[in-house]
């Protein structure tokens, strides 16, 4: 019987933990000999329908969300719609329904049918390694390459989060024309909990990918605001996406009971630019260009 490249994908001999974890020179090796084998074998596994012929499309957004927005790329003099559906809830961090929690449900069986392909994964560096976190972004080694999802993230981060994140903070234009992301799952016994820190990013997008009724304690998101000395730990619902600058100081609190699963997304400027003094200095964007798709291809390089 010959064997086909999901197979030598599923078979192939993967670093250790420990390897993994001292992000070793043999992990870099592994990722990048191994790049074009998973690529293919994510094709073959969607090809093989071993994501159940799930159709990840824009009904997955809260339908006033995606209203709004459909509205806001047809005339962008309509924009306002969408900031109306974000409230911002702690000094420089929004909150909005982002995914319709009916069905939510096609996201998490699509990802708990990729956790299961047996296809590597590379998880995010600097958390515990788990079954539940991955790369999406192709600037990443070992990235979730599924056609399908892959369709499904760029119209995310082009249609949605970009447009979205230029128009709460109008400082990012210009520094979002280069993508990232990854998942987390934080479980009792695996990742469970991240210090305060700040992203290396313009903006960063988490949205909470939990069902309706799947409930977690604990797990909070701490905001920190130095300069006006104001602390508040954030929840936020299934469906539901916080959107703030990379700078603002965050942690997440351990969890206690149950998981939560989320996105986290990333938008910054070539070669890692960022707005290092927040506000305008000149011209603000125009309407318009809010609305459009930076004619900028990938440079390349991940944050980690």
């Amino acid at each position: 019987m010959s064997t086909t490249t999901l197979d030598k994908a599923r078979t192939v001999l993967r670093p250790s933990r420990e390897e993994m974890l001292a992000r070793a020179p043999a992990v870099h090796h592994f990722w990048n000999t191994n790049k074009h084998t998973f690529e293919d074998a994510w094709s073959q596994w969607e090809a093989e329908n071993g994501h159940g012929g799930i159709a990840l499309d824009r009904s997955l957004y809260s339908p006033a969300l995606l209203k709004a927005v459909e509205a806001a790329w047809d005339d962008p003099s309509r924009e306002a719609a969408v900031a109306d559906l974000f409230e911002e809830i702690f000094p420089g961090v929004y909150k909005a329904q982002f995914f319709n929690p009916e069905n939510l449900g096609e996201l998490r069986d699509y990802m708990a049918r990729v956790a299961d392909a047996g296809i590597p994964v590379r998880p995010p560096y600097g958390i515990v390694l788990n079954k539940g976190g991955g790369m999406l972004d192709p600037r990443s080694e070992g990235y979730l390459a599924a056609p399908t999802f892959q369709a499904f993230y760029r119209d995310l981060m082009d249609h949605f989060m970009r447009p979205i994140a230029r128009l709460l903070f109008p400082d990012v234009y210009g520094y979002d024309s280069q993508t990232f992301g990854f998942s987390i799952q934080w479980q009792v016994g695996g990742d469970k909990d991240l210090r305060a820190h700040t992203d290396a990013s313009s903006v960063t997008l988490n949205v909470n990918l939990n069902l309706p009724g799947e409930e977690y304690e604990g797990s909070t998101v701490r905001f920190i605001d130095p300069v006006n000395k104001q602390m508040a730990d954030l929840t936020f619902e299934p469906g539901v996406a916080l959107i703030h600058h990379g700078s603002a100081m965050h942690a997440s609190k351990s969890i206690k009971n149950g998981e939560r699963h989320n996105f986290v997304l990333w938008l910054y400027g070539e070669h890692g630019q960022i707005p290092y003094q927040h506000g305008l200095s000149g011209e603000p964007a125009s309407p318009q260009e809010r609305w459009s798709v930076p004619n900028i291809t990938s440079d390349g390089s991940a944050p980690f």
